[in-house]
């Protein structure tokens, strides 16, 4: 997919209408985000492919991929069988055990909830080894900007920036400027701009897809307009 160079809405013409749109439909900092990366600007960063690929198979990656409410994960205990369960992490972040109760999940990798479990069970462990799978996994990203139904988007895998705008209603034909789709990212504590020109890919032209990242910002900006 054709990845350009970062042209940022003009703040005068449509400053006031995006800012009210979002905070109707999204979470108050996803808009406060949103509006400081458009008008104060921040440092733009030009996003190959292979890049992308990389940051897609960093989160499936279980030494690097962080639970999150609403995943479903599988817990066996090798020679203890009647321990193993199935559990949705709740919105509290925590899964419910037998015998040792409550247990925070969100925000832990597969590694480091195994280690947890083992301490926790380790009187009636006989291997002394738990091992802790993903079953699925929410995928929840933001659409603002020319959509048809801008909102939060959630998946149980993933899905790429053409797929999530889709989801939300599709473009705004009349407004959407799909040269440029922008696709705001948290690259470990850094906010990355990324734009996406969806326009040749509606066209039919060979692109690869570009997948979304959990909490990514899908942006799709007016055409500039006079009047």
């Amino acid at each position: 997919m054709p990845t350009d160079l970062i042209t940022l809405p003009d703040a005068e013409t449509s400053g006031s209408s995006i800012l009210a749109r979002c905070l109707r439909v999204m979470p108050p900092f996803v808009c406060a985000l949103l509006f400081v990366l458009i008008f104060a600007g921040c440092q733009s960063n030009n996003y190959s492919v292979e890049k992308a690929k990389q940051a897609v198979a960093t989160t499936t990656n279980s030494e690097a991929l962080i639970l999150r409410e609403g995943d479903v994960i599988k817990i066996s205990f090798p020679g203890t069988p009647n321990l193993d369960t199935t559990q949705q992490i709740r919105r509290d972040g925590k899964i419910s055990l037998s015998i040792v109760g409550e247990v925070d999940a969100s925000g832990m990798t597969l590694p480091a909830l195994e280690k947890q479990l083992v301490k926790l069970y380790e009187p009636q462990l006989v291997s002394k080894q738990v091992m802790v799978s993903l079953v699925s996994s929410t995928l929840p990203v933001f659409v603002t900007g020319a959509v048809i139904h801008p909102g939060k988007v959630v998946s149980d895998h993933p899905i790429t920036v053409l797929e999530a705008i889709m989801e939300s209603g599709g473009f705004d034909y009349t407004k959407a400027n799909l040269k440029n789709v922008l696709i705001i990212r948290n690259e470990r504590g850094r906010m990355t701009n990324i734009s996406q020109n969806l326009k040749s890919v509606l066209a039919g032209k060979q692109c690869e897809p570009f997948y979304l990242k959990p909490s990514d910002i899908v942006y799709v900006p007016e055409k500039f307009s006079w009047f």
